[in-house]
């Protein structure tokens, strides 16, 4: 494993988060949820990702039980608060009465006493910037987060967010976007924007929800067992599903293999070589996954095989910083 700082700050992070969106669900096994963790640990992978919404808060007490009886300073936790994970009028958004709620509960189920890294899981056009700052300020002060994020927010949300930070004297350090060979929406103004602000990339989805792992092939059903299979393809972004992405994605097989890495591995890989990469979340239903993408870690791709890979996509890439839109409503 390859450790960097996130961001301009002092806090060091794996390569390779490990990350429970849909994994450690209601109705994932929880041994294999546990072994998988396992295998992170294994692997050397010391940052781990959840949020209070994922699994209705049953991802943050499987993380919880997991990671119990590890050395508390030997890994870094991340979790966010947004999304409802109540029926109350209260229970959404980054107002400052969910922001303490959502962070008492979270760290409840986590079984610690702080996070590393809290972040506001969408903007929340409704509450005030000012308050929600506030409140994630008080939170650092109070202990119980050391650091302040944000996940899938537009680059001038973020540069208000951190003139705000600057003032209140709490360290706005992650980003958390979706970022992949396919999806380089953050390439045209986040990027360049967090590089400005120190502000270092956790970014999902780098194997796109298992497309850039070629087993979907085009015109063809998904594998039995495959998320695509066992969610209806509920779960699969659609910018990625379509047949004339999967018959350009299927290209990229030999080019993997001549760099001596499975399509997952290159995929997770060129993630990487993005400076303001601090890190990539993988997930994964199986240890052996965990073992696999790992790998990816500490990988150099050089500029002529970068290049074959544009070369390959270029038809099906998304650049479109207006396509941050479309994750609004996801949880993700």
């Amino acid at each position: 494993m390859e450790y960097r700082h996130l961001g301009r700050s002092g806090l060091i992070v794996s390569e390779i988060a490990y990350g429970n969106w849909i994994t450690h669900g209601p109705d994932a096994d929880r041994d294999t949820a546990i072994a998988c963790v396992r295998a992170a640990l294994d692997a050397g992978i010391t940052t781990y990702d959840t949020a209070d919404v994922y699994g209705m808060t049953h991802a943050e007490t499987v993380l919880g039980a997991a990671l119990d009886g590890v050395r508390r300073e030997s890994y870094e936790l991340c979790t966010k608060v947004y999304w409802p994970t109540g029926t109350g009028k209260n229970d959404a958004g980054l107002s400052r009465k969910h922001i303490h709620e959502s962070i008492n509960g979270s760290l409840r189920r986590l079984r610690t006493d702080y996070v590393d890294v809290y972040q506001a899981h969408r903007y929340d056009p409704a509450t005030p910037l000012d308050e929600t700052m506030l409140a994630f300020a008080d939170i650092v002060r109070a202990g119980k987060a050391l650091y302040i994020g944000t996940s899938e927010w537009r680059a001038s949300e973020i540069r208000a967010a951190a003139a705000l930070a600057r003032e209140l004297h709490v360290p706005l350090v992650s980003n958390q976007p979706m970022y992949n060979m396919l999806w380089r929406v953050i390439d045209a103004e986040i990027v360049p924007a967090c590089e400005e602000l120190g502000i270092g990339q956790i970014v999902w989805s780098p194997i796109a929800q298992g497309v850039l792992t070629g087993k979907y092939q085009p015109g063809e059903p998904p594998p039995a067992g495959s998320r695509w299979a066992d969610h209806d393809g509920e779960n699969i972004l659609p910018d990625f599903s379509t047949r004339d992405v999967l018959a350009h994605v299927q290209q990229l097989r030999p080019i993997a293999r001549e760099a001596g890495l499975t399509p997952a591995q290159l995929a997770v890989a060129w993630t990487l070589q993005n400076p303001n990469v601090s890190a990539a979340i993988i997930g994964a239903s199986r240890p052996e996954q965990v073992t696999e993408n790992a790998a990816a870690a500490g990988q150099k791709l050089d500029v002529d095989l970068l290049k074959r890979i544009d070369d390959v996509l270029d038809p099906v890439i998304e650049r479109d910083p207006a396509k941050t839109k479309s994750q609004k409503q996801r949880p993700i």
